[in-house]
């Protein structure tokens, strides 16, 4: 049986993965599936305690998570192609181009 420390350092190594790809990359679509990965470690914490724990609270907490990720991937995918159709790119630097 696997305990409940090695799915919080396999949560934290998922976190840190999700975090250095956030500050490093430069292209929309890698920075929002790093969050998304950053999202399913915290999914991985919240699963794992409730088992620990031995209640579904956690697994409740997943539910909306899952929910709120998938929202914002839809709204985010939707800003991706419109800012494509304008500028061609999909860099975050070039989103300084929008200001007024």
């Amino acid at each position: 049986m696997v305990s409940l420390h090695s799915y919080l350092i396999l949560s934290a190594i998922l976190f840190s993965i999700g975090t250095i790809g956030v500050l490093t990359r430069r292209n929309a679509i890698v920075i929002f599936m790093c969050v998304e990965l950053m999202l399913n470690a915290v999914n991985l914490t919240f699963v794992a305690f409730s088992r620990y724990l031995g209640n579904v609270d956690g697994q409740i907490f997943v539910f909306f998570v899952m929910t709120v990720a998938a929202c914002e991937a839809a709204v985010g995918l939707a800003l991706m192609i419109a800012f494509f159709k304008n500028k061609e790119s999909i860099d975050v630097e070039d989103v300084n181009l929008l200001k007024w």
